[in-house]
């Protein structure tokens, strides 16, 4: 998804909740505060008195005669310069703007990305047709079922507010200590895995001494993956067409990540230990345990989805303790059929 300084290029899923793609058009506030570059501070604030300005959040916008957008004063500039300094002296011309074909959803990441208050909208022409600003997330322009999603929007990681408002000490453990029994089942079933290849440990003790940082990167892949997942899913109703597709581009993306981390970890266990094998070995499990904690991050939080169980606060727990038991496996099992 690509944005450009004065547009917005994206596409937009059929199966988006309808409000998304509606057209930002239906939001634009029209009496916006219009200035022009000729004028001096004292002149353009005698206007902004004149006509008021409402109770929203506003920028003052400078428009030439064609009401072609040409700068955006800033608040505090126009406040603090002095009476007789000119609007096109203190005006800032390369401003963000925003599509009139653009929709909701486009409007909702530039919020995000930008962290500005307000935008103006203009049309291919450059004309300025209205305002959009952070009311739109307000109480006053949206239904509840609108707030909900766009609350969802904003929350695509972690428990959303609705879910832990309210709730007392108690009632928050309740809600979180159970999917904490998952990472609780696979450090232990790590451990006794571990246990298992005592004899592979105390040969090659090199392996212990990277065992950790092999766990950390196939669980900080796993939730990177996850984290991509999430996102997908608010956007768009998984199918297995789609699921795919995701899961297709994830391996693409964490082959080459396993490849960069397992080789780099290798050489500094050879140089450092000095010793092949074991090194081979360390590299090899990276390698494979980064890609398979990219299809678990992908594959857990959709499956989740999939069967109506709670995917944000669930996703975290299960899929790092699948990658977890995942990375032991690959690692040992490499140990007994690389090393003598």
């Amino acid at each position: 998804m690509e944005f450009s300084e004065n547009n917005i290029h994206t596409t937009i899923n059929p199966s988006q909740p309808d409000h998304l793609r509606d057209n930002v058009l239906e939001y634009v506030q029209t009496d916006f505060p219009r200035l022009n570059e000729t004028l001096t501070v004292e002149m353009a604030l005698r206007i902004i008195r004149q006509e008021g300005i409402g109770e929203r959040i506003v920028y003052f916008y400078v428009l030439d005669s064609d009401e072609k957008l040409i700068g955006i004063v800033p608040t505090r500039r126009l406040l603090t310069s002095m009476p007789n300094v000119r609007i096109a002296d203190i005006m800032v011309e390369d401003s963000i703007t925003i599509s009139d074909k653009a929709t909701v959803l486009e409007v909702c990441e530039m919020f995000v990305k930008h962290k500005l208050l307000a935008f103006p909208v203009l049309d291919d022409d450059g004309v300025m047709l209205g305002v959009i600003d952070a009311g739109l997330f307000s109480a006053e322009e949206l239904t509840f079922a609108q707030r909900h999603n766009f609350d969802d929007i904003f929350q695509m990681i972690g428990f959303g507010i609705s879910q832990i408002k309210g709730k007392s000490a108690f009632g928050l453990f309740r809600y979180r200590f159970p999917w904490l029994l998952a990472t609780m089942a696979s450090g232990l079933t790590c451990a006794l895995l571990t246990g298992f290849y005592e004899a592979t440990l105390a040969q090659t003790l090199v392996l212990a001494f990277f065992i950790t940082l092999v766990l950390a990167l196939g669980e900080s892949v796993s939730i990177q993956s996850m984290t991509v997942a999430l996102q997908n899913l608010h956007f768009t109703e998984p199918s297995w067409a789609e699921y795919c597709k995701w899961l297709k581009s994830e391996i693409s993306a964490t082959v080459l990540l396993g490849l960069a981390c397992g080789t780099i970890i290798g050489i500094i266990a050879f140089v450092w230990r000095g010793e092949l094998l074991p090194s081979v070995v360390i590299s090899l499990t990276i390698y494979f345990s980064v890609t398979m904690a990219g299809i678990i991050g992908m594959s857990v939080p959709t499956l989740l989805h999939a069967i109506n169980e709670e995917s944000k606060i669930a996703s975290g727990p299960l899929t790092l303790a699948a990658a977890d038991i995942v990375t032991i496996l690959l690692y040992f099992n490499a140990a007994l059929l690389v090393l003598p």
